[in-house]
């Protein structure tokens, strides 16, 4: 169970992109879970270094700025994009995630720091209003004359703003998007995660007690992509041709791999806040009972087939509602296995992770039937390995002095990428993209000293 690494970079700015990036990433996979409390200030975010960062505040209210900025990818490129913000805080891609309740009232104040008009559209949520007036159509009644662009109240360029009002609906994962010029804006980078938690049940994902995660584990990934030529033509303020699109990166969470292994909020990628390793430890009924939440959703253009390796995951929502039957007594469970998620543009889905030591394999009463060959005939790409040289979770073997082991304690990991293998890239070079890696610590955790 291995992951190597290799990628093809042109140009010097490459090279030190690449430098930088190694770094991070040996910092990535050797950071264990750490959550650290904070006050229940204004706009309060959980600081952990792997995991959802959450934006929380006891009024449920939240002041975003829409800006230009850049983000950075692997290959060295920088690319203009526009993000949502938090007001007190820089550019992002994609914006904060909101986390609220549901049945409470929500407030969101919008501003403007672009040169054109711009607004947020909140999929899933019914009576929003813009300044005290219906701001969307709602979508469960029939539709009414008119675009839903022209439906959306903007915020005008340059300083405008306008403040949505909403009451939080069913519990779940929602992408909130601009509603101006959609396929320009939301192209552009103008999205975010809301996530609406179950009054009284923070550690569920619905209202269905079988829906409970480890809090400790929670996710989001937030897939989209990139056509550097729009970006380009934006920035420039030239015309689009949108029949030439041609999408080259592919993101989660505004990053492409390795990028997306790095820790949250890291240094080299101070406009791209959120990372994409998932970090866990095997079921266990009685020391580890409940599983991770992943929350997948899609800001882009096309289907986004996710693919982890290694372990079936139970799609327990779509679209924020939970999947059951329509009886009130006691409704169906209607959740399912899955081994390839897949997210259509807009949707988004809400799966449960564990990862289960079926084989129980053991090097004294349970050993594998077929051996590892000798180090020599294996094929190591590059100077590095995530591979313990053991095929058993927890021990780690010997290597030759100039391979760099960043295995730490005989961890697994599995690679989880879109399975539409052009994703999978960063403008073409393979083992990047929409791509990011499970790790599987030992039962006992995995000491770093």
């Amino acid at each position: 169970m291995r992951l190597n690494r290799s990628r093809r970079h042109p140009g010097d700015a490459a090279s030190a992109a690449r430098t930088r990036r190694r770094t991070g990433i040996l910092a990535a996979v050797g950071a264990l879970v750490a959550a650290v409390a904070v006050g229940s200030t204004a706009g309060a975010q959980a600081a952990t270094s792997e995991g959802l960062l959450c934006q929380t505040d006891p009024q449920q209210t939240f002041s975003l700025t829409a800006r230009p900025g850049y983000v950075s990818t692997p290959d060295g490129n920088s690319i203009y994009m526009w993000g949502y913000g938090m007001s007190s805080g820089q550019f992002q891609l994609p914006g904060p995630v909101l986390c609220v309740t549901s049945g409470q009232p929500v407030t969101v104040i919008l501003h403007n720091d672009l040169p054109e008009a711009t607004s947020i559209l909140f999929p899933g949520q019914k009576a929003v209003k813009a300044n005290g007036n219906p701001a969307q159509p709602q979508f469960d009644a029939p539709a009414p004359a008119g675009s839903l662009t022209s439906m959306v109240q903007p915020a005008g360029a340059s300083g405008g703003s306008v403040t949505y009002t909403f009451t939080a609906g069913s519990p779940g994962t929602y992408l909130y998007s601009s509603g101006t010029d959609v396929t320009k804006q939301q192209q552009m980078g103008l999205y975010g995660a809301l996530v609406v938690r179950p009054a009284g049940a923070a550690g569920q994902v619905n209202a269905r007690a079988d829906s409970a995660f480890n809090p400790q584990h929670e996710y989001v990934f937030l897939l989209s992509e990139i056509d550097p030529e729009v970006h380009l033509a934006v920035e420039r303020s030239q015309p689009v041709d949108w029949s030439a699109y041609n999408a080259r990166y592919y993101l989660i969470n505004g990053r492409s791999m390795p990028d997306t292994l790095a820790p949250n909020n890291a240094s080299w990628l101070p406009s791209q806040p959120y990372g994409a390793l998932v970090h866990i430890k095997p079921y266990d009924p009685t020391s580890n009972p409940l599983p991770a939440v992943i929350r997948y959703l899609n800001a882009g253009r096309g289907n986004y087939p996710f693919h982890p390796h290694g372990s079936d995951e139970r799609v327990v929502n779509k679209d924020g509602h939970a999947l059951q039957g329509t009886s009130t007594t006691a409704p169906q469970d209607l959740s399912y296995l899955k081994y390839d998620i897949d997210v259509m543009p807009g949707q988004t889905v809400d799966a449960l992770m564990d990862w289960r030591d079926v084989e129980q394999w053991n090097a004294t009463t349970n050993p594998i039937p077929t051996q590892l060959p000798v180090i020599t005939d294996q094929l190591l790409v590059g100077a590095d390995t995530w591979f313990s040289e053991s095929p058993y979770l927890g021990n780690k073997g010997t290597f030759p002095s100039n391979i760099t082991v960043n295995n730490e304690c005989g961890e697994y990991y599995h690679v989880a990428h879109s399975h539409a293998l052009q994703q999978a890239t960063n403008y073409g070079a393979a083992f990047g993209g929409m791509m990011t890696v499970f790790r599987i610590d030992p039962p006992a955790g995995c000491p770093t000293s």
